[in-house]
C-alpha cells in the first residue's frame, strides 16, 4: 500500500480530539502534538484559531483514506483488491467492502478522531466570533455536523467556553439534522453571494446546497435508530424546501452547467469549471495526487499505487460515447497516453514514464503488455485487474515531478448535483414546473449522453452514480434509496441493516459516558 491519507492521534484525546487538528501537508499528515490548542491557564477555555485554520480542516476530507474511503468503498463504485502482499493492509480496505468493520477498525477510529477534532475547533470560532467571520465559521461547523451526523448517527458538542476537561454532550442523529437545519437557515443571509471567486469559501449557495442536502436526507436522519436502514417516509415539505434551495442555487447567474464535464475537475478547473460551488484549492500542499495514483499503475505517468478499481457492473451502467465514461482529453491525453473517466483495455503512456517522450503501449512488471480487465477479486487480483479511474486530471507540465504542483480544485459542491437533487425531490412528492426528465435529460446532453425516454427514483439513483461517482456522495445516495446493503460485485450477500451507520470507536466510548454504542455493533 503507498501513502495512506492519515491522522494520528493519542488515545487519551478521542474524547472529541478535544484539541487541534492542524492543516496537512502532502499525503502523509501526522499529528506530532495533539495538545496543540491546550488552555494557556490551567482549566480554562481554548482560544479559537483563525478563520483560515479553521477553514484547513477541511483538508482532512481529501485523501484516498478513512472518510473518503468510508463513503466509497462501501459502495457499488470502488474497492481496493489485495494484489500479492500489496494493498493487504491487514485488510482495512476489505473489511470496508464487505460491510464487515466493527469498532476497532483502523480507519473508522481515525475519521472519528478527526472530523471530532474539526467540530471542537469550528465550535471555538462560531461560538466566539461576529459578523460574517461567525456565519462562515458556523457554516464550517454545520458541515463537519453533517458529516459526523452521515458517518456515525452520533454528534459530539461542547460549547466553546466550556473547561478543558468537560466531558461533551450527546446529539442525537435525529437532533443533529434539527441543529444542522438550524445552524443553516441562520447563517445564509449573513453569507455573500457566489462569485465564482469566493468559491472557496462559505457562500449563500454553499449553505443552500447543504441545507438542501439536509432535507434530502432528513428521513434517514429521523429514522428510528433501531431500523437504520428503513424503509423511510419522506416529508413533502421537506422536498418542497430541496426544490426551493436548489431553484435558488440555479437562479445565481455565475454558476451554470460546465459544457464539458471535465472542466469541472481539470488542472485548470478553478477557472474553466462554471458549476464547482464549494471547493478546496491547491495550496498549502493541498493537492489530488492521490485521486490518480490510487489507480494507476506504477508505469503510467506519474507513477501509481496500482491499487483500487471500479466495478464492472458500475462501469457498463454508462452508455458509450457518454463522456463522463472516458474520453481523450486535448492537452492530457496526448502527453500523458490515458483517458480521463475509466481505464479499461491496453494502457498507454510516455516512454519511460516522462512526460515528453513518445507515448506507446506500456507493459506490467513481468514484460507483458498492460492490460487493464474489468475482472477483479477483492482477495487475489494480479497487478493488471480492475478498471481504473481518473477523476482529477493532473496538469501534464506538473507529472514528471510527481503532479504535486498541479492546480486541480477539489469539489466539495456542484451544480450538476444540486439540479439531480431537485430531480429527486420532485420525484418524491414536491411540487414544479420542471420535471424530472427534463432535468436529468439537460444534464445528459452536455455530457454527450444519450436522452433518457424516462426517469424513476431508480434510474435517478444510477444517473446520481454516472454524475457524481468518486466524489463521496453514493453511500449517502444509497442509503436514501434503501439499496446500500444489496448485494454488489466481490459481495455476494446482503449486509445486516444496522451497517448503514458506523460504530462509535471503541476508544471513544471508553471516553465519553454519553455516547452509546449504535443499533447492531
Amino acid at each position: 500500500m503507498k501513502n495512506i491519507f492519515k491522522y494520528y492521534l493519542a488515545p487519551g484525546v478521542t474524547l472529541m480530539a478535544l484539541v487541534g487538528i492542524t492543516s496537512c501537508t502532502k499525503l502523509d499528515t501526522k499529528i506530532k502534538d495533539p495538545n496543540s490548542i491546550a488552555p494557556t491557564t490551567a482549566g480554562g477555555a481554548p482560544a479559537p484559531s483563525s478563520l483560515s485554520k479553521v477553514y484547513e480542516q477541511l483538508n482532512q476530507l481529501l485523501g484516498q483514506g478513512n472518510s473518503y474511503a468510508m463513503q466509497e468503498h462501501t459502495t457499488d463504485e470502488i474497492l481496493g483488491p489485495t494484489r500479492g502482499t500489496d494493498w493487504d493492509d491487514f485488510g482495512t480496505w476489505r473489511k470496508l467492502h464487505l460491510h464487515t468493520w466493527d469498532g476497532s477498525h483502523n480507519q473508522i477510529n481515525d475519521t472519528w478522531n478527526g472530523l471530532n477534532g474539526a467540530l471542537f475547533q469550528t465550535t471555538l470560532l462560531a461560538e466566539t466570533a461576529t459578523g460574517q467571520t461567525q456565519a462562515e465559521a458556523k457554516f464550517l461547523r454545520a458541515y463537519f455536523t453533517y458529516v459526523v451526523c452521515d458517518l456515525f448517527g452520533q454528534v459530539q458538542h461542547r460549547p466553546a467556553t466550556a473547561a478543558a476537561a468537560v466531558i461533551p454532550d450527546v446529539y442525537t442523529r435525529s437532533q443533529a439534522i434539527d441543529f444542522i437545519i438550524s445552524e443553516l437557515e441562520s447563517v445564509i443571509p449573513n453569507l455573500p453571494s457566489f462569485n465564482h471567486t469566493n468559491r472557496n469559501m462559505a457562500t449563500k449557495e454553499a449553505a443552500q446546497f447543504l441545507l438542501a442536502k439536509a432535507y434530502l436526507n432528513k428521513a434517514v436522519y429521523k429514522q428510528d435508530p433501531t431500523k437504520p436502514a428503513g424503509p423511510y417516509t419522506f416529508n413533502v415539505a421537506d422536498m418542497n424546501k430541496v426544490i426551493s434551495l436548489c431553484n435558488a442555487i440555479a437562479a445565481n447567474p455565475s454558476l451554470s452547467i460546465s459544457a464539458n464535464y471535465w472542466d469541472n475537475f481539470r488542472w485548470d478547473n478553478g477557472t474553466k469549471s462554471t458549476e464547482d460551488i464549494f471547493v478546496r484549492q491547491n495550496s498549502g500542499g493541498i493537492n489530488v495526487v492521490w485521486a490518480t495514483c490510487m489507480g494507476f499503475h506504477y508505469a503510467q505517468a506519474p507513477s501509481g499505487w496500482n491499487g483500487f478499481t471500479t466495478l464492472a457492473d458500475f462501469y457498463n451502467s454508462f452508455s458509450d460515447g457518454d463522456m463522463r465514461k472516458g474520453m481523450a482529453l486535448p492537452g492530457y491525453t496526448d502527453q500523458v497516453g490515458s483517458n480521463v473517466g475509466f481505464l479499461v483495455g491496453q494502457i498507454q503512456g510516455p516512454q519511460g514514464g516522462k512526460i515528453g517522450n513518445p507515448i506507446v503501449n506500456l507493459k506490467d512488471r513481468s514484460g507483458n503488455p498492460l492490460v487493464f480487465t474489468s475482472d477483479v477479486s477483492l482477495f487475489f487480483s494480479s497487478e493488471t485487474k480492475g478498471i481504473r479511474t481518473v477523476k482529477y486530471p493532473l496538469d501534464p507540465s506538473t507529472i514528471n515531478n510527481g503532479g504535486w504542483s498541479s492546480q486541480n480544485e477539489y469539489v466539495f459542491f456542484r451544480l450538476a448535483d444540486a439540479r439531480l437533487m431537485k430531480a429527486e425531490a420532485i420525484l418524491r412528492g414536491g411540487t414544479d414546473a420542471e420535471t424530472p426528465l427534463a432535468i436529468v435529460n439537460s444534464i445528459r446532453t452536455s455530457r454527450n449522453a444519450p436522452l433518457l425516454a424516462n426517469v424513476d427514483l431508480t434510474a435517478l439513483l444510477a444517473e446520481r452514480g454516472r454524475e457524481l461517482y468518486l466524489e463521496t456522495w453514493r453511500r449517502n445516495d444509497m442509503i436514501r434509496y434503501g439499496v446500500f446493503n444489496n448485494p454488489v460485485g466481490e459481495r455476494p450477500a446482503a449486509s445486516d441493516p444496522s451497517r448503514v451507520v458506523f460504530p462509535i470507536p471503541n476508544i471513544a466510548l471508553s471516553s465519553n459516558p454519553n455516547l452509546k454504542q449504535n443499533f447492531g455493533y
